[in-house]
């Protein structure tokens, strides 16, 4: 349901440590460059082949110029099964671009003088329950809702399991887990995408308005804006329109979200359409302001952080993120539930933008048609130069050279991946500063001695500032990471990748040997449980990550591990064999070191128990061993 992550959801972060581990395919591919469709009908028909390649069922287009919708269709089937075609009308799940809304709603609240961003959220809403150890001296306020700086985990497994047909009130929905809403660092110094701030921002709106949010977002802005059909619910409209939304070709339940303001919006491209004109108008519709263009603009700015004392530009505003394409710079928000994918984006300077919303969760779709999309509204648009240049000299700044390692994780479940491959490193060069990650590789240049612009287009989008529990640290974006020894980074990338060198020798191995046990090519008074104990527990492992492969392919995966149940049960129990058979096969293998034994075997093993007593420690200290993940 958001940019970070393409996707989203705590399970696909899980799966990605397994593809991270064991190697696998990227969901997206490269696509080769092609020339720029220079009219709608070969757009379209650029499109139509990426849905084709892709196997994405459908598409609902909106694409915006000023105060003219320049082109809305549907393409692809909205139903496969009874051969629907989707057409303008066809209604798709837009997820968290649902989230604009309460930002806009927020922003109009402000703007009649009912509401303050820098108010404090327990003053207003005290009934709605979050813990924050720093409250006293940095209370949450309205704004960091919004940014995603409270320091709040994302929701929990749980919450994203729940799928009641009844609709829930918003209270109900944000007391049926408050477990999520823990600061894990001071509100607003760092940011991390969590779905529960919007819900609690739609709850303030909610109490000061008295009406239900979805009520108030109807009158407010759905009717002004013409956006005639979208729904926060599963209504009789959207059985009869709403496109069939598919995930690896099977059809998908609807998703009834626990807390709707946060992404259940259904809509159709016709809808869509008038949400990118009112934006790409800066806040009008037919000439007279919802809200003010001045609204709008503290909407794209990110401003909640001390970062931006240091004019860090790139970033999460208020439900709002800027996007980089060929120097011209977006402003969009992406969204996904299962099985539906939607991205918003447009150029303020121009006046163009774009809405697409797919029925499947391909993201490598979204990601060539959105890039499409762009070339075509700024072919003919004269790219813009970089502003960047070097203010001072490359030697005068404060930020050093070196691996930097990502603090500020999405899902804390996930933290001890984020410590293992989210670094990045920074090196120098005359006037140029290089980072380079998992991200990509990018060029900035000083700005002033805390603060780098990217070369691109001349945004500020490196700072360094103090974080007050981990000292010196530098915000790229949205991320913030810490300097991290050389050492302590390579050395992680370095057990890891040994203990997986070790895990599939030993594997192999004891797969010949197996065969030539019980061929009887070895002598049977082999001690064979110093092989067998580390190499089970490789099994363990190996099912535990098999487990999360096979969920890839289910169109129920939250429901499987976010509830308590065979499966998840299963898997927490995994991680506790995992653990024991790691301590006792060092033991075991120490304790048997003077027997006769084949040397290579013995140290094969040894080495092999002894990572997996490290990697346990690690798990361990992360939560990992023992997890329910239905907590």
């Amino acid at each position: 349901m958001d940019k970070t992550i393409i996707n989203h959801k705590i399970v696909f972060n899980l799966l990605q440590f397994a593809f991270l581990i064991f190697g696998s395919a990227a969901y997206g591919q490269n696509q080769n460059k092609s020339e720029i469709p220079v009219n709608l009908t070969e757009l379209q028909n650029a499109i139509e082949i990426i849905l084709s390649e892709t196997e994405t069922p459908a598409i609902g287009i909106g694409m915006v110029n000023g105060d003219s919708i320049t082109w809305i269709t549907g393409l692809g089937k909205a139903n496969i099964e009874d051969d629907v075609k989707a057409d303008a009308n066809t209604m798709f799940r837009i997820g968290s671009v649902s989230k604009m809304f309460v930002s806009l709603a927020i922003l109009k609240l402000n703007e009649e003088g009912l509401i303050n961003l820098k108010d404090k959220v327990h003053d207003l809403v005290p009934e709605v329950d979050f813990i924050n150890p720093w409250e006293a001296t940095n209370p949450i306020l309205v704004e960091q809702l919004l940014e995603h700086t409270t320091g709040w985990d994302d929701w929990h497994l749980t919450e994203f399991a729940l799928n009641d047909s009844k609709p829930l009130t918003l209270k109900e929905g944000l007391d049926f887990h408050p477990h999520s809403r823990i600061s894990r660092w001071v509100p607003g110094t760092r940011c991390a995408y969590s779905n529960s701030g919007p819900a609690v921002a739609a709850y303030i709106v909610e109490k000061i308005t008295g009406e239900k949010f979805e009520d108030y977002i109807q009158k407010q802005f759905f009717q002004p804006m013409g956006m005639e059909t979208a729904t926060y619910f599963n209504s009789e409209k959207y059985k009869q329109s709403g496109a069939t939304l598919y995930i690896n070709g099977k059809p998908v339940d609807y998703w009834n979200i626990i807390m709707r303001p946060s992404g259940a919006i259904n809509a159709s491209a016709n809808d869509m359409a008038k949400l990118v004109r009112f934006f790409t108008n800066r806040g009008k519709i037919d000439g007279v302001h919802l809200i003010s263009e001045k609204s709008i603009e503290r909407m794209e700015s990110p401003e909640s952080t001390p970062t931006v004392q240091l004019g860090l530009q790139e970033g999460y505003g208020l439900s709002n993120y800027s996007s980089v394409h060929n120097n011209f710079v977006y402003r969009c928000h992406d969204g996904s539930v299962d099985g539906a994918i939607t991205n918003l984006s447009y150029l303020p300077e121009y006046g163009m933008g774009y809405i697409i919303m797919i029925n499947a969760e391909n993201y490598s779709a979204v990601n060539q048609i959105s890039n499409l999309i762009r070339d075509f509204q700024t072919r003919k648009l004269t790219v813009p130069l970089s502003k960047a240049n070097a203010v001072v000299n490359n030697s005068e700044t404060n930020i050093s050279p070196g691996f930097y390692v990502g603090i500020n994780p999405r899902f804390e479940t996930l933290a001890f991946v984020e410590r293992v491959f989210n670094f990045v490193h920074l090196s120098k060069d005359k006037d140029t500063l290089y980072s380079s990650g998992m991200m990509g590789s990018f060029k900035h240049l000083p700005k002033t001695k805390n603060s780098y612009t990217s070369a691109a287009n001349g945004q500020i989008n490196l700072v360094q500032i103090e974080d007050p529990l981990a000292g010196n640290v530098i915000h790229i974006g949205s991320m913030v990471y810490e300097k991290e020894s050389p050492v302590i980074v390579i050395g992680k990338l370095a057990v890891f990748g040994l203990w997986i060198l070790f895990m599939i020798v030993a594997i192999i191995s004891g797969c010949i040997w197996a065969i030539r046990y019980w061929l009887n090519k070895v002598s049977k008074e082999t001690n064979k449980w110093v092989r067998l104990w580390p190499l089970l527990t490789s099994v363990v492992f190996i099912s535990m990550i098999g487990i999360l492969i096979a969920l890839a392919s289910s169109v129920n995966i939250a429901n499987m591990l976010g509830t308590i149940n065979g499966l998840s049960v299963l898997f927490m129990l995994l991680t506790i064999c995992f653990a024991i058979g790691a301590v006792y096969s060092l033991f075991y293998t120490v304790w048997k070191r003077n027997n006769k034994i084949n040397k290579t075997t013995y140290w094969l093993s040894a080495i092999l128990s002894g990572l997996h007593v490290l990697i346990t420690c690690y798990l361990f200290l992360y939560g990992v061993i023992g997890i329910q993940l239905w907590n």
